[in-house]
């Protein structure tokens, strides 16, 4: 039964392979099939590392019975909500009609058109509490399809008019100034808890593009991020051993973690650890924590060709038995005896994108060349396999060998700004420049939709694909991802048009954004830097001395709070100015000793060559 499966790049597809359910894989081969038989189409969402995922597989995808009912009046469609982001957002959205706990594994009934008329998440193999049993909710819905199926035409005809109707954005709000980005930070400060930590209560998650925009947004956001981050550095939601974040906790005391680890957190993480390790005064606990964030990735995540894994198992085989966090709940030498829980070795380019961000960010602002070398060999990887020939980008790749999911402006955005920061870290202007060919290939250059990719052609095909969602949780939306691309850009000196393009992009959510900052951290944190100085840093060391040599002044760089700052030699430096980076013009060591050349919105003062001058012109920046 499982052989479409068996070949599938996913790794979460692939552990469906030995079920008997005949699944599809997300094609437009498995649409036409239920159409054929005039059957309801079974959509069901999740991913390799989910807990209740593998759960309702055991219980439900395994069963005989169970597969016999799905084959005979279903088409069933197994999908992984990392490979085809899009496809789960689509239908994460028709969900939240039918429930409010929305989550994986994402349970959607469909007619053969795509529309959904009824959806869920878990559930059991027999009744629980109220909630039916998987056999009986097959049993409802084919009663349905065949008896009352006007009904069910009615229900998926409105739901299609809803999610039309709301993926309708209001582009008329204007930039927030420091004022109204002051009161986001208030609001944020209301919801924390502040007794352990965080925002809001139980579940509680770490909210990583909010803790970036508190610590870009003046003293109070930043001591904010700073309480928030140590007190979850401190809490059980941090593994003591291996020094990644998991997931989230159930408690709000962060206690009883889900176990799982996520690259996308952990890269977040780390990126805000170096944001707030940035400027003269540097907390203790950050410098330990980033070290243990950055050997996480690195020693667990980074995959031998390079690229990092999307993220690690809650579950592992503890004597002899399946357990969740069993293998978390022990200590370095328990751990020893046992193998780690699996890897969801799937790569994909965005999420690489936010490691390689982090990584290249921490190793610049701390000088630590492991993380700079970890993020270089994964942008190598990910350029060498997911940049296709005709320079477009690939989502996905499992052992070299590419998805044929299309790729999103998540993709387009998170890598470019990890390449910008790459190079930035490095002094390889390639990267940079790799990096800006992705913005303006996503650049629509419409008003109302300053990036734009094509959508999943299945979803195109059908009249469901929808505009990518603005709202963030646990990492930047595309749009907000390919802004603050667009603003390192800028900064850099590439030109106007794309400030121009960031401005815009967060024109169109920055009402929203001011009114639920919990959801849109990234989107905030992009808009702060607009609203800020912009302040930038180029020191220039001798040519043939290592940038990151000791050097006070080097030092004192890494130190200094700019909107962008970076260390080349003078041929560095010539080379990012030839690629049309301006602010690199004329930059040279002078008379062979370092020299730092701080600028403000491109006027710059005169060149210092010592660490206490450069000091002295510290000011708080974006």
């Amino acid at each position: 039964m499982g052989e479409r499966l068996a070949t599938a790049l996913s790794p979460y597809l692939r552990a469906h392979a030995g079920n008997p359910v005949d699944w599809h894989v997300w094609s437009a081969e498995a649409f036409a099939e239920a159409r054929r038989r005039d059957v309801p189409v079974l959509v069901s969402i999740g991913y390799a590392t989910c807990h209740w995922c593998h759960v309702m597989a055991r219980e439900s995808f395994s069963d005989p019975a169970i597969a016999h009912v799905l084959n005979a009046r279903f088409v069933a469609i197994k999908v992984d909500r990392e490979e085809h982001p899009d496809v789960d957002a689509t239908y994460l959205a028709a969900a939240s009609a039918f429930t409010g706990q929305l989550g994986w594994p994402l349970t959607v009934f469909a007619r053969p058109d795509g529309r959904a008329f009824y959806a869920g998440t878990y559930y059991p193999p027999r009744p629980v509490r109220g909630v039916p049993s998987f056999a009986q909710v097959l049993a409802a819905v084919d009663e349905a399809w065949r008896e009352r199926r006007d009904e069910l035409d009615r229900t998926a005809d409105a739901v299609g008019q809803a999610l039309a109707a709301a993926s309708v954005t209001d582009t008329t709000g204007e930039l927030p100034d420091a004022a109204a980005l002051g009161a986001a930070v208030g609001t944020l400060a209301e919801t924390e808890d502040r007794r352990f930590g965080g925002f809001g209560g139980a579940p509680k998650f770490p909210v990583a593009p909010v803790l970036g925009f508190l610590a870009r947004s003046g003293p109070a956001g930043r001591r904010l991020a700073e309480r928030t981050l140590k007190r979850m550095g401190a809490s059980p939601l941090r593994d003591p051993v291996e020094g990644g974040f998991f997931r989230y906790a159930t408690r709000e005391d962060w206690s009883e973690p889900h176990y799982e680890r996520m690259l996308t957190d952990n890269a977040l993480l780390l990126g805000v650890t170096a944001d707030l390790a940035s400027g003269p005064a540097r907390p203790a606990y950050l410098v330990p924590l980033a070290d243990g964030l950055i050997s996480f990735l690195v020693d667990r995540m980074q995959l031998p060709h390079g690229g990092f894994a999307s993220a690690q198992d809650s579950e592992s085989v503890v004597d002899g038995e399946r357990s969740e966090g069993g293998y978390y709940r022990r200590d370095a030498a328990g751990r020893a005896e046992l193998r780690p829980p699996a890897l969801d070795e799937k790569v994909l380019a965005g999420w690489n994108g936010l490691a390689i961000a982090g990584l290249a960010r921490a190793g610049r602002v701390l000088g630590d060349d492991r993380a700079v070398e970890a993020a270089r060999r994964a942008a190598d990887h990910v350029l060498d396999v997911h940049l296709r020939g005709d320079r477009r980008l690939a989502r996905a790749s499992l052992d070299g060998v590419l998805s044929d999911a299309v790729v999103t402006l998540e993709d387009t955005g998170m890598l470019a700004v990890g390449l910008i920061e790459l190079a930035l870290a490095t002094g390889e202007v390639r990267y940079a420049q790799v990096g800006r060919d992705l913005v303006d290939a996503a650049a629509a250059g419409e008003p109302d939709r300053p990036f734009a990719l094509p959508p999943d052609p299945v979803l195109a095909d059908q009249g469901l694909a929808l505009p990518p969602d603005p709202a963030e949780g646990a990492m930047p939306s595309g749009p907000t991802a390919c802004a603050q691309a667009a603003f390192l850009l800028s900064a850099l000196g590439a030109g106007d048009r794309y400030r121009a393009l960031a401005e815009q992009a967060m024109r169109s959510v920055a009402g929203i954004a001011l009114d639920r900052p919990i959801a849109f951290g990234g989107a905030l944190e992009v808009m702060a830097r607009l609203a800020s100085p912009l302040v930038q840093l180029v020191t220039v060391v001798a040519e043939g001395r290592d940038a990151g040599a000791d050097d006070e002044l080097v030092d004192a760089t890494r130190r200094h709070a700019a909107s962008v700052s970076t260390v080349v030699d003078g041929r560095q430096a010539r080379a990012f100015a030839r690629a049309g980076f301006a602010l690199f013009d004329g930059r040279v060591a002078v008379g062979g000793r370092s020299t730092a050349y701080r600028c403000r919105e491109f006027v710059c003062a005169l060149p210092v060559t010592t660490a206490e001058a450069l000091r002295e012109a510290a000011e708080p920046a974006g």
